[in-house]
């Protein structure tokens, strides 16, 4: 077991954590974070890209961009149409939409970054959404947020109002990068490079 503090690495990552009104909810987010951190071998929650060939954006600056698209259609959806989305599921979702990159990512950067993953976790076989959705699982998150991480067409069999925002905050943020850093579309990454299709 590392000695690093991955609580506070993770609570000083993501700011966002502070929209999470249950402070129960908000420590089991920190709680998935730091178990995926532990087992998948790394050293600093910064170092986890955001795809496995892109390495100009972490995996950090993505999930903090999701979370606040997802917060400002949030806010749409409240006072344009008079919905009700729940804002600790949507924030705890999309904090943890891409945890399972901890599993999934190690095989894809410089080996000073980390130390042993552990093999009982760590694999490029499962997508990142299902160990997302496990670690969530695992530390007791509450339904809302754990059908709410699986975020790739097909992975769970009910959408509610969080989980679509979650999905298209992160189509929104990952459109974005792949613009900025390769100059191409989500779809065009996704027919290329994708690894789960």
């Amino acid at each position: 077991m590392s000695d690093i503090d991955f609580d506070e690495q993770v609570r000083d990552a993501f700011p966002e954590l502070e929209h999470i009104e249950s402070d129960d909810l908000r420590d089991r987010v920190v709680e998935a974070w730091t178990l995926g951190l532990e087992r998948g071998g790394w050293r600093d929650v910064a170092d986890i890209p955001y795809a496995w060939n892109i390495h100009e954006v972490t995996n950090v600056e993505h999930v903090r961009g999701v979370t606040r698209i997802a917060l400002d259609a949030a806010d749409e959806q409240r006072s344009f149409h008079g919905a009700d989305p729940d804002t600790d599921t949507v924030v705890a979702a999309c904090l943890l939409h891409d945890v399972g990159k901890c599993y999934e990512y190690p095989d894809h950067v410089d080996g000073d970054l980390l130390d042993e993953p552990d093999p009982r976790y760590v694999s490029e076989e499962i997508p990142h959404s299902i160990s997302g959705y496990a670690l969530a699982h695992e530390v007791g998150c509450p339904l809302a947020v754990q059908r709410a991480i699986p975020h790739f067409i097909g992975e769970v069999p009910t959408r509610t109002l969080e989980a679509e925002l979650v999905k298209s905050a992160n189509s929104a943020s990952s459109n974005a990068i792949t613009q900025a850093t390769m100059g191409i579309t989500l779809q065009e990454w996704v027919e290329e490079y994708s690894q789960t299709s």
